[in-house]
This record gives structure tokens, C-alpha cells and sequence, in this order.
């Protein structure tokens, strides 16, 4: 993944504290993480997500052509409708998470920072005779991010997506900070990211790496069409899908909240049971500090890890729930 160093305007804004690596480029929080998490779940506020990559797609095979290359039933998707599609390789992998909209003339998908490129130049690559043009929106549009029950009014022509975890607006970028200063209070992208790991939701980059399959992540549920053949990796979901045995499976954590610092993304998770020195059963993701759980974690671990075994993530006791059942 290339980053995208665009940085934000919004990063001028009082107290912000710009985020690290895979989100630079926008605001980690603006001083007080734990007020921005507290109004998100309360529906106030929004989230800068102007880093994200925005590709679009217009033609009038958009729909139809999608369907063959995305995990997603997309080839009737209703404007307005939004959905999650990944592009995996041949052997079943992760590649590509799109978020995705279509507003009757044009399918939007805002995608990881940095991944836009890579996925155009696949998407391009099996345009073939198919009616459609893609573009990469990113440099005109910026996402930005309202929480579930916000009542904030949303620009008009702005491609929406509405989910139960909220709205992601597809804005003009120089609309950013007229935005900003009509929708605050501003949040960090830390305070998002907390409620995605409370909420088990996997992302790329984060919860993957080069071999992770749809099935170990609990992405069947919101990304994968299982009734629905002939995109690339199809084969590999559908055997594991049959024979129901990923490989690793995602876990959340609960953490010790008497050590100062989270674990690290990579970082080593082991059965409490072996000790700090035992053997690796698999790695944290995503950790975060949460206003209400404290801190908590996603990780990835082996399948055949027992559901009711304690662990330490990085030496950090933790106690698991399952995401996806072994």
C-alpha cells in the first residue's frame, strides 16, 4: 500500500494531533479521545476520513461488470443501497476492501489510503468490451464520517452511504472545512477505530496480511455473496466455506488495563498457560482505548486455539471472546 500523505485542513483545527501510519494525513484525535468516542456513540460529531481513497465507477455496465470481480452481489444493488465487497486473489486472499454506493449514474467505493491505485489498475486491466469508465476520485473528494444516530443534514449531491454504524459522505474536498465547521464537534480517527474494534469489525491492512481469507475474519456476514459464483478466489470460499475450517480465526480481546501501553499491530499473542516465552499462536491487529471496555483488541489466532484460554498479547493478559467460532 502506497500512503497517501495528503494532509488534511482539518489538522489546523484546535488541539488536533495528527495520526500515524495507515491513517496519516488526517487527525488522530483533537485532545480528549475519550469525549470524541463518547459523542460518535451518542450520534454527535463526525470523523475526517479525507485520507481514504475514493474510486468511482460510471457506464451503464457498472453494476453488472462489478458483479463479476467483486464477493458482492452488486449487479441489481438500488441507488442509495450500501454494501462491502472485497477482490481476492486466485488462491482465495484479500486483496481489496471497497465500501460502496451507487447513485443511480455512478457506483462510489471509498477504499484504504494508498490502495486506490493498486486497485484501479486491476479494475482497468478487466474493463475488456464492458460499457464503464473508472476513475480515481481521490484528489476531488474527501470522506467524511457522521456516527449512527447523528441527525446532521448532509449536503445535497453528495453520494451517501448509510450503514448501521453510521453515514460515510462522499464530499467535494474543498467542501471539507465548510463542513467541519457546520457538523463539529470534530472526532479522531482513534475514537472511530476503537468503536470498529468494539463492534468486531475487521479492516484491511489491519486485520490481514498477504494470506488472510474472507472466513477467518467474519467477512462473510457483510462482504461475501456465498450463493453467487464467478469472481476470482470463488473456489477457495466455497471450500472453506463447506468444510468450515479456516485456518486462523479473529478474536476480541479484553486487555489488563494496568499496563500503560497497547499492544502493538503484529505483536505476538500466547497462551497465558505457556508464559511470555511460549510459543506464538498468533497476533494482534488493531488495539485501542475504549470509554467505557478500556483497553481492548482484535486479534488473529490459530483455529484450533480454545475458546476459553487465556492469553497475552505482547505480555498483556488478555481474556478472549470469539469472533468467528473455531
Amino acid at each position: 500500500m502506497q500512503p497517501h500523505h495528503r494532509a488534511s485542513p482539518l489538522l489546523t483545527l484546535p488541539g488536533a494531533v495528527a495520526a500515524e501510519a495507515p491513517d496519516e494525513g488526517v487527525a488522530a484525535h483533537y485532545g480528549d479521545l475519550f469525549r470524541e468516542q463518547r459523542a460518535l456513540a451518542d450520534g454527535q460529531g463526525f470523523v475526517d476520513l479525507s485520507h481514504r481513497g475514493v474510486v468511482t465507477v460510471t457506464g451503464d455496465d457498472r453494476l453488472s461488470w462489478l458483479h463479476l470481480l467483486l464477493t458482492q452481489h452488486v449487479s441489481e444493488l438500488p441507488p442509495g443501497h450500501a454494501t462491502e465487497a472485497l477482490v481476492l486473489s486466485a488462491n482465495g486472499h484479500i486483496e481489496h476492501a471497497l465500501y460502496l454506493v451507487d447513485d443511480g449514474t455512478t457506483t462510489w467505493a471509498h477504499v484504504e489510503p494508498g490502495t486506490e491505485g493498486a486497485l484501479i489498475a486491476y479494475l482497468e486491466s478487466m474493463k475488456f468490451f464492458y460499457r464503464v469508465e473508472v476513475a480515481d476520485a481521490t484528489d476531488a473528494c474527501a470522506v467524511v464520517h457522521l456516527p449512527a444516530g447523528s441527525i446532521a443534514g448532509t449536503p445535497p449531491g453528495a453520494a451517501v452511504r448509510e450503514t448501521p454504524h453510521g453515514r460515510d459522505v462522499f464530499l467535494p474536498r474543498e467542501e471539507l472545512e465548510s463542513f467541519a465547521g457546520a457538523h463539529g464537534p470534530a472526532a479522531g480517527v482513534l475514537a472511530l477505530e476503537a468503536l470498529r474494534v468494539e463492534a468486531h469489525r475487521p479492516r484491511l491492512g489491519r486485520e490481514t496480511d498477504h494470506r488472510t481469507i474472507p472466513h477467518e475474519l467474519g467477512w462473510l456476514d457483510s462482504a461475501v455473496h456465498l450463493q453467487k459464483g464467478c469472481y476470482r478466489g470463488q473456489e477457495t470460499v466455497a471450500r472453506v466455506h463447506n468444510l468450515g475450517k479456516p485456518p486462523r480465526r479473529l478474536v476480541f480481546l479484553h486487555l489488563d488495563g494496568s499496563e500503560v501501553k497497547l499492544p502493538a499491530h503484529g505483536a505476538p499473542v500466547r497462551l497465558a498457560a505457556d508464559g511470555p516465552d511460549g510459543r506464538q499462536i498468533g497476533f494482534v491487529t488493531t488495539s485501542a482505548r475504549h470509554h467505557e471496555l478500556g483497553p481492548i483488541a482484535l486479534a488473529l489466532v490459530k483455529r484450533n486455539v480454545p475458546v476459553d484460554a487465556a492469553l497475552l498479547a505482547e505480555g498483556t493478559a488478555a481474556a478472549q471472546e470469539a469472533v468467528v467460532r473455531p
